[in-house]
């Protein structure tokens, strides 16, 4: 099974996250989205899985300090292009174990989808 976990070097759940893999022993790649990028196709995938509204963090620095217009009246259009553009506004980690798709860190979460 392949382990991707997208998001960005310098985020403390991020930390969290890897930690726990490490210290478990799980192989996985690391996909920084600030250096690498994020494309469209991808984050069309993990929409569909999950929803814009659980991707998109709105407590986010990046959210926070953008214009009340472009905060208005989200959808999932606007909230994929905001992302894309963006993409330090969605929720980390993101992790792809196999064709799942986990947001955010909680240890027995990545227990259960490990195994």
């Amino acid at each position: 099974m392949t382990i991707t976990m997208y998001g960005i070097t310098n985020c403390d759940t991020i930390k969290k996250a890897r930690v726990w893999l490490e210290g478990h022993g799980v192989p996985y790649r690391f996909h920084d989205y600030r250096a690498e990028g994020l494309d469209a196709r991808r984050l069309n995938g993990w929409v569909g899985k999950v929803g814009w509204e659980k991707l998109l963090n709105k407590g986010s620095t990046t959210f926070r300090e953008l214009p009340d217009k472009d905060k208005e009246s989200l959808d999932e259009k606007k909230a994929k292009a905001l992302m894309l553009a963006k993409p330090t506004m969605i929720k980390r980690p993101v992790l792809e174990v196999g064709d799942r798709i986990l947001v955010g860190f909680k240890a027995d979460v990545y227990e259960q989808a490990v195994k």
